[in-house]
C-alpha cells in the first residue's frame, strides 16, 4: 500500500509532510505535491502533517479521490524531487476548505 496526495492540496502545497518522509518519495509541481507509488514505504509519518487532510492511505482512499492513485503515479515520474519545507503560497489559506480543484492541477 502507499500513500498518495489528493485533490485538497491543489493551490495550498503545504510541505510538512515532506520533512518527515524517510525516503524523499515527495515530488513537488507548480501548485501541487505527488507521493511517488514506488518509494512509498507506508510509514505513515506524513499523513498527520498535512494540515489540510490532503494525504491519504490508498485503502482509505474517498471513492471521489480515486483518480490521483494515477495522478500521484504520472506525475511523480516527471516532478522533481521535494525533501524539505518551504513556505506555503501566500494565498494559501484562502484555498484551505475549497472543494472540486481538480480543474486548477498544473502539471507543467
Amino acid at each position: 500500500m502507499t500513500f498518495v496526495v489528493t485533490e485538497a492540496c491543489i493551490k495550498c502545497k503545504y510541505t510538512d509532510c515532506v520533512e518527515v518522509c524517510p525516503v524523499d518519495c515527495f515530488h513537488e509541481g507548480p501548485n501541487f505535491l505527488v507521493i511517488d507509488p514506488e518509494e512509498c514505504i507506508d510509514c505513515t509519518l506524513c499523513e498527520p502533517e498535512c494540515p489540510v487532510q490532503a494525504i491519504y492511505p490508498e485503502d482509505d482512499l474517498p471513492k471521489e479521490q480515486e483518480a490521483f492513485i494515477e495522478i500521484n503515479r504520472e506525475l511523480s515520474e516527471s516532478w522533481p524531487v521535494i525533501t524539505e519545507r518551504k513556505d506555503a503560497p501566500d494565498d494559501a489559506a484562502q484555498w484551505d476548505d475549497v472543494k472540486d480543484k481538480r480543474n486548477l492541477l498544473e502539471r507543467e
